[in-house]
C-alpha cells in the first residue's frame, strides 16, 4: 500500500479521496488555490500546499506546479479525482516518469479512449454497436455534407477530443450544417486544442445508460452494473440512478442490461484497461418492441455519479481505485457482486434555475446537510465558506438509497427539503420539481426531458428574506439548545446510507 497520496483536485471529491486514504492509514496531501485556502478538505488533509493564483490554468490545471509539490511532499501516488487533469495522458505519463503512481488507467489507455474517433474504431473492432456516423478527420466540408445527407437529419456534430458538451452541435437541416460545423470546430479548438469532429445520427428519444467497470493489473475485469443519467441540461448530468429505470420499462430490458455489460467489458479488455472506468451508451427506445443501444464514449476516470453504484453494489470505488493502483488483485468474481435496492444522486449547484441557471456566488450564511437512514451527502462546503465564480458551481452531491425506486425517491424528496443552504441560490427547488413529475416517477425521462417538460421553469414560491431569517434564528436556537444539553452539534460528514450495515460487502 502507498504511504502518501497527493489529491490533485478540490471540493467534495478531494474530501472523498482523503477519507478513503484515511481508511488505509495513508497520509494525504492537498493542494489549494488562493480562493480555496480555508476549506474543509484542506484542513482534513495531513499536509497541504498552495497553488499560486485562482484561475484553473494557474492552479488545478498547472501540471508543473502540482508535480513540483508532489516531489517536495515526497508522495508515492497521486489521485486526480475527476475533471481537471484526471484524463490527461501527458500528466499521467509525467507522474510515472517521476516514479509516482497515477491512480487511474495507463496513459496509453487514456489516449486511446480519450479520442472519440479512435474509441469508435476500437468499439467496432470489439463488436460493440456504434452510432451510425463518420469521422471528420481529413475530410473537406463537401465530403462531410455528403456524409451528413447519407446519415440523415438530425445529426450531431461533436469534438473527437471533447466532453461536457463542448464542441457539440445538433443540426436539424442541411441549411444549418455549415454554420454548425464552423462553430463546433471553433469551440473544440478553443477547449481542447483540436478541431477534429465526428458526425453521427442524432436520436431524439434516447436514454443515457452507462456501465461501471473495475479492472486490475492481473487481468481481472468486472462490471458493477449500470447507471442511468438521462436527466441532463446542456449535456451536463443533474440526476443519476442505479439501476437504470428505462431498463425496467423496456421489453427485454434485463437482456439489454446483460448485453451492455458484456459490450463494456469487451471494449475495456480490448483497450487493456486497468482501474475504474465507465463505458457510456445511448439506448434508443423508439422501437416499441425492444430497445437498441449504441456506444457513446468511455470515461477513463472516476465518475461524479459513482456513489449510486457504491450504494447498490456495496463497494467503495475510491478505495478499490487505490488498491488496484497499489497492485492488489480483485478478490471477487462477477457472480459474487449483487445489485441491491435503488440509489439516486442529485447534484446540488449554486445557480438560479429561474434565471437561466445563472451561477450564484457569495458567502454561505448557514449550511445544514440532511441526515437519516438511507441518506448520504458528499460535500466540500461549510457555513461561512465563500463560493467564488472561479470553479464549477457544484456544492454537494445528495444520494439516497432505498429498498426500491419509490423508496429512494421518497427519501430524496425528504432530504432535499431538509437540506439548508443559506446565502447563495441553489437548484434544490428545481430538483424537487423534477422528482415530483409523473414522467420521472414513471421512469420515462429521456435526455430531452428537461427541455420538453421544464423549459422556462420558475419556482412556485420565492423565499423571502424573513423566511431566511426565521430559519437562521431557529438554527441558532437549536445550536444553543444542543450545547446546553451537552449534545454534539457536529453531524457525521458521511452518514451510513444503509439501514442495515450487513448489506455492505466486506471487500471495500
Amino acid at each position: 500500500m502507498f504511504e502518501k497520496v497527493l489529491v490533485a483536485n478540490r471540493g467534495e471529491i478531494a474530501r472523498r479521496i482523503i477519507l478513503a486514504c484515511r481508511e488505509f492509514g495513508v497520509r494525504s496531501v492537498a493542494v489549494f488555490s488562493e480562493a480555496d485556502q480555508d476549506t474543509p478538505w484542506v484542513r482534513m488533509a495531513d499536509e497541504s500546499y498552495p497553488l499560486v493564483g485562482v484561475a484553473t490554468s494557474e492552479t488545478y490545471l498547472n501540471q508543473e506546479a502540482i508535480l513540483r509539490i508532489a516531489a517536495i511532499a515526497g508522495v508515492d501516488a497521486l489521485h486526480p479525482g475527476y475533471g481537471f487533469l484526471s484524463e490527461n495522458a501527458e500528466f499521467a505519463a509525467a507522474c510515472a516518469g517521476m516514479g509516482i503512481t497515477f491512480i487511474g488507467p495507463s496513459p496509453e489507455a487514456m489516449r486511446l479512449m480519450g479520442s472519440k474517433a479512435e474509441a469508435r474504431v476500437l468499439a467496432e473492432a470489439a463488436g460493440v454497436p456504434v452510432v451510425p456516423g463518420v469521422d471528420g478527420a481529413g475530410k473537406r466540408d463537401d465530403q462531410l455534407r455528403e456524409a451528413a445527407l447519407a446519415i440523415g437529419f438530425p445529426i450531431l456534430i461533436k469534438a473527437s477530443a471533447g466532453g461536457g458538451g463542448k464542441g457539440m452541435r445538433v443540426v436539424h437541416s442541411e441549411d444549418e450544417l455549415d454554420d454548425a460545423l464552423t462553430a463546433a470546430r471553433s469551440e473544440a479548438r478553443s477547449a481542447f486544442g483540436d478541431d477534429h469532429v465526428i458526425i453521427e445520427r442524432y436520436f431524439t428519444q434516447i436514454h443515457h445508460v452507462e456501465i461501471q467497470l473495475l479492472g486490475d493489473h492481473h487481468g481481472n475485469m468486472i462490471h458493477l452494473f449500470e447507471r442511468e443519467c438521462s436527466i441532463q441540461r446542456r449535456h451536463q448530468k443533474i440526476v443519476e440512478e442505479s439501476p437504470a429505470p428505462c431498463l425496467g420499462i423496456i421489453p427485454g430490458g434485463a437482456e439489454l442490461r446483460q448485453q451492455m455489460a458484456a459490450a463494456a467489458i469487451s471494449l475495456a479488455q480490448a483497450a487493456q484497461y486497468v482501474n475504474a472506468g465507465t463505458v457510456e451508451f445511448i439506448v434508443d427506445i423508439s422501437d416499441p418492441d425492444h430497445g437498441r443501444f449504441y456506444f457513446l464514449e468511455m470515461n477513463t476516470r472516476l465518475q461524479v455519479e459513482h456513489p449510486v453504484t457504491e450504494l447498490v453494489a456495496g463497494l467503495d470505488l475510491v478505495a478499490w481505485q487505490i488498491r488496484i493502483a497499489a497492485g492488489e488483485p480483485l478478490p471477487f468474481a462477477q457472480d459474487e457482486i449483487r445489485q441491491r435496492g435503488h440509489a439516486i444522486e442529485c447534484r446540488i449547484y449554486a445557480e438560479d434555475p429561474a434565471n437561466q441557471f445563472f451561477p450564484s456566488t457569495g458567502r454561505i450564511a448557514h449550511y445544514r446537510p440532511p441526515q437519516g437512514p438511507g441518506v448520504r451527502v458528499d460535500d466540500g462546503i461549510e457555513t461561512e465558506m465563500v463560493i467564488t465564480p472561479h470553479y464549477d458551481p457544484m456544492l454537494a452531491k445528495l444520494i439516497t438509497w432505498g429498498n426500491d425506486r419509490p423508496d429512494a425517491i421518497r427519501k430524496m424528496i425528504r432530504a432535499l427539503r431538509d437540506m439548508v443552504i443559506l446565502g447563495v441560490t441553489t437548484n434544490i427547488p428545481y430538483l424537487l420539481t423534477i422528482l415530483r413529475q409523473p414522467v420521472f416517477v414513471a421512469g420515462e425521462t429521456s435526455t430531452n426531458y428537461l427541455t420538453e417538460q421544464l423549459d422556462g421553469w420558475t419556482s412556485r414560491r420565492e423565499v423571502s428574506e424573513s423566511d431566511l431569517l426565521a430559519v437562521a434564528v431557529l438554527e441558532l436556537l437549536n445550536e444553543e439548545q444542543r450545547h446546553g444539553s451537552g449534545e454534539s452539534s457536529q453531524s457525521p460528514a458521511h452518514p451510513d446510507p444503509w439501514d442495515d450495515p450487513s448489506n455492505w460487502r466486506n471487500v471495500g
